[in-house]
């Protein structure tokens, strides 16, 4: 499997910060959520104009690729038109840089919320995306968020639009700690459709939950390594560490050698 890191873990770095970091430490990719404070990556001034074909060189140079662009493209919003667009974008950006994958949400918030799940609009923007996707040799990535953290829900979602192109992001954070899914569960019913997988690890305190550095929390990580190789895949191992949302967890500079190690670890171990 290759490992990456999102860039939500390192909101303050340079550009040549995130690039040279992730070369020294010896990853295969980078995910990109955001470079340089700017969240929308078709106008980070990397990926614009000439300037993106000279990141692409200086990535090849170093031997890193991007693994996945991830959008803030929010399916269930009130603006359809406006969220497909984004989406849209995305897809063609990710066309022009070679990324393999879009990952698009279907509710805000990790944890579900309380309203109810617009499954017909979601199904409908995938649908819509996967066919745009399809065109220029790329898969969107549905994450496994919010309400589609329940795999049953998001399996019945997939199995609705049935586009070649569009998969899973597997953030395995989410179904356990939300819904209690074991990874074993986990698999067995995204099985195929996962494409990416998200990792971080967190534990509950009185109640309120904590992420914290890899090892350190109760997510069932080599459980869930066990449960990818079990069904072949080989795919991207990507850290979310959600430092641009959750600016007291601990610096990129301690979390992103940590993670590196002790996945490779793991990896060995399972």
């Amino acid at each position: 499997m290759k490992l990456a890191f999102s860039t939500l873990g390192c909101p303050d770095w340079s550009w040549n910060e995130t690039v040279a970091t992730a070369k020294d430490l010896g990853y295969d990719g980078i995910e990109l959520r955001g470079i340089e404070h700017q969240m929308y990556l078709p106008k980070a001034p990397q990926l614009v104009g000439d300037q993106l074909n000279v990141t692409i060189k200086h990535l090849n140079e170093l031997g890193l690729t991007i693994s996945c662009l991830t959008s803030a493209c929010y399916l269930h919003e009130a603006d359809f038109e406006a969220a497909l667009k984004i989406g849209e974008e995305y897809i063609t950006l990710a066309s022009q840089m070679g990324v393999p994958f879009v990952r698009v949400l279907g509710d805000t918030n990790p944890e579900p919320g309380f309203k109810p799940f617009p499954k017909s609009q979601v199904s409908e923007g995938l649908k819509l995306l996967g066919q745009k996707a399809g065109q220029q040799g790329v898969t969107v990535l549905i994450e496994t968020n919010g309400h589609l953290a329940d795999s049953k829900l998001l399996a019945d979602l997939l199995e609705e639009v049935a586009e070649p192109n569009v998969g899973v992001l597997w953030d395995l954070h989410h179904p356990y700690r939300f819904f209690n899914e074991e990874p074993q569960l986990t698999t067995a019913r995204l099985g195929q459709l996962i494409k990416y997988v998200h990792i971080k690890d967190s534990q509950l305190l009185h109640g309120q939950l904590k992420y914290c550095i890899l090892g350190t929390g109760d997510v069932p990580i080599k459980e869930a390594l066990k449960a990818l190789k079990a069904i072949g895949y080989t795919g991207w191992l990507s850290l979310e560490w959600v430092k641009k949302w959750n600016p007291d967890i601990e610096e990129p500079g301690v979390v992103f050698p940590h993670f590196i190690s002790t996945i490779e670890r793991y990896l060995k171990e399972v």
